[in-house]
Parts: structure tokens; C-alpha cells; sequence
């Protein structure tokens, strides 16, 4: 059985891709510290509700989707586990190793992962790295579950921060740059409507050539950018406004603060 605690947009997206991928409602379950939340997951997907001490005692797996100030109180109402059970962890910035201590003196495999909001139409990101008791077969047991949701990648936990910082607050930034397109082509005459329209389509066309061409962004870039033309001039202002610099900065920013939330 598979046990989801804390079933917010992240935890819901997975356990509906579960559902969606073949398993039994009965082999998932649901379980939240807000029990009026858990009995409505329950109701919608017919999958089990668990407390944390029943989760504990018959989930196979127990993927651990709260907050990460609420991890350590989470942790400590699971009693009783084993290293015959699986720590899936989606907390941002909490470490395997606190994990292990935390759940210390059993050996318990936990697998540390970073999704992202994509998950809910099944193109989420997911990087995974594994704890000092975890080897390659549960990292095969988390790819698996994570699939689901999208594409997995496995990287070694010193880049998790970073991954954090690309992947898991990735696509904020696209919608941040979303919005200031439209708002831009507001600005130049066009009605809000259509200037929504065309930068969606802008961004997932774009999207899907840098996916699927195999060719580098700058390649791409310059494939638009005609001498002297429109997007030359729009690129010199973004340089000029110290675009990239600023997104340097920002992912800095979303690394260390995820290196904060992990007490690193």
C-alpha cells in the first residue's frame, strides 16, 4: 500500500496519477492532518484514509508531502517503521540524513525528491536522490511512482538545492514571465485576451522546439533574431535591463533558501 501524507496540490496530483496509471484505490491511501481534508480525498478518489499511526504500520511506501516545518512532527508520529518500508520525501529542503535521524535506530530507505506543479497535467519534473540506506532498487520503486507524473531524473543530493531552484520553482518563473508579456502587449495595443493567447502559445511552441529539436536555446534564439530586426532590438533590452543577471540571482536566492529550510 501506498501512503500519501499531506494531500495538498502536490501530494493530490500524485494521487490521482496513481489512480490514473492502474492502481486500486485500495492500495492508496490518504493521509492529513486536517481530517475534514483527508475524508474529502477519500470520498472523490475511494481511496483509503489512514492516520499516521496506521500509515505507519501498513503502507509499504509513505510518500511525505507536508510543509518542511511541519516534517520533524510528522516524523515523529511515525513509530515503528522499518527497513523493509520506503520514505519518499517531497519536502523542500529537508535532507535524507534528517530524515534518518529522525525515524533513527531503524535503517529506513528514504529517497529525497523535488517535483513541481506540473504534476496535475502529468508533465511534472522530478528529481530523485537517494539517503544512505536507500539503493538503487528503491530508487527504481520511486522513479516508478513518480512517473506517473511526469518524467523523473535521478541526481545526487548535494544538487537537490539547486534542482529546487531550477525545477521546483521553475515554473513560477515561466508564468512571472507570462504575465509581464501580456501586460507588455496590453500596453502596445493589443486587447487582453488575444495577448494572452498568443504568449501561451508563444511559450508552449517554444517549449516544444527546445524539447524536441535537440538544438541549444541559443541556436533557437538566433534562428528568430534576423539582423537589425524586431527581436534583436527586443534581446538588447532585455541585456541592457540585466535580464539574465537577474535570473542568476534568482536562482541563487531559491537555492539558498532552500539550503535555509534545510538547517544547511
Amino acid at each position: 500500500m501506498i501512503a500519501i501524507i499531506g494531500v495538498g496540490k502536490m501530494g493530490e496530483a500524485l494521487l490521482s496519477g496513481l489512480l490514473r496509471a492502474g492502481h486500486e484505490p485500495e492500495d492508496v491511501a490518504a493521509v492529513e492532518k486536517v481530517t475534514t481534508r483527508s475524508a474529502d480525498i477519500a470520498a472523490t478518489y475511494g481511496v483509503r484514509e489512514l492516520t499516521l499511526a496506521e500509515a505507519a504500520e501498513g503502507a509499504d511506501t509513505l510518500v511525505i508531502a507536508v510543509k518542511p516545518q511541519d516534517m520533524e512532527e510528522t516524523l515523529s508520529a511515525l513509530d515503528g517503521l522499518t527497513d523493509q518500508q520506503l520514505v519518499i520525501s517531497i519536502a523542500a529542503g529537508i535532507t535524507t540524513a534528517f530524515i534518518e535521524r529522525c525515524l533513527a535506530p531503524a535503517r529506513v530507505p528514504v529517497v529525497r525528491v523535488m517535483p513541481n506543479t506540473p504534476a496535475v497535467v502529468n508533465e511534472a519534473m522530478s528529481v530523485i536522490s537517494a539517503g544512505s540506506h536507500a539503493g538503487s532498487g528503491h530508487l527504481d520503486r520511486a522513479g516508478e511512482l513518480l512517473s506517473v507524473a511526469g518524467k523523473v531524473l535521478r541526481i545526487p543530493e548535494s544538487q537537490q538545492d539547486a534542482a529546487t531552484a531550477l525545477s521546483g520553482s521553475g515554473p513560477a518563473y515561466v508564468y512571472y514571465l507570462a504575465e509581464s508579456m501580456i501586460d507588455a502587449g496590453v500596453f502596445v495595443g493589443m486587447p487582453r485576451p488575444a495577448a494572452r493567447e498568443l504568449v501561451i502559445q508563444a511559450i508552449y511552441g517554444a517549449a516544444t522546439m527546445l524539447r524536441d529539436s535537440g538544438e541549444h536555446p541559443v541556436v533557437l534564439r538566433e534562428n528568430v533574431s534576423s539582423p537589425a530586426g524586431t527581436t534583436v532590438a527586443a534581446i538588447g533590452q532585455l541585456e541592457s535591463h540585466g535580464v539574465r543577471a537577474a535570473f542568476q540571482a534568482a536562482i541563487e536566492a531559491a537555492r539558498d533558501r532552500g539550503r535555509e529550510l534545510g538547517g544547511g
